[in-house]
């Protein structure tokens, strides 16, 4: 079975992210992680075949999340999609130039949830 680690300092989102994947049945297991930090962490301990990272985080934001795991070798290519507010083109471009995997600009919409996971064959 799949790990799925969803990454966001809201309770909420991570609770919409999770319930998401139920609603569309698709068995899973579930890390959760309030900050880039922690995420770290789990990444270090645990197999995790998608991450869903929000860029706004106390302590260790998305962005450098992002640039920390793309550069160690065994994640390199790893499904990393930002789940964020950040809608601004500069920051799609930003986070796609860092590696990112795919974007999704918040509320999360089930159809484009669908459609993301469809795109990165998970």
């Amino acid at each position: 079975m799949k790990t799925i680690l969803v990454v966001d300092d809201s309770t909420i989102m991570r609770k919409i992210v999770k319930n998401t994947f139920e609603t569309l049945k698709i068995p899973c297991q579930y890390l959760e992680a309030e900050n880039g930090r922690k995420a770290y962490q789990l990444l270090e301990t645990n197999k995790v075949s998608l991450v869903f990272l929000d860029w706004n985080m106390p302590e260790m934001d998305g962005m450098e999340f992002l640039k920390k795991v793309r550069a160690m070798p065994d994640y390199k290519d790893l499904p990393i999609v930002m789940v964020t507010s950040e809608a601004a083109k500069y920051n799609v471009i930003e986070a796609l130039k860092h590696g990112v995997t795919s974007y999704i600009v918040k509320p999360v919409r089930e159809k484009i949830f669908k459609e993301k996971l469809s795109e990165i064959s998970f």
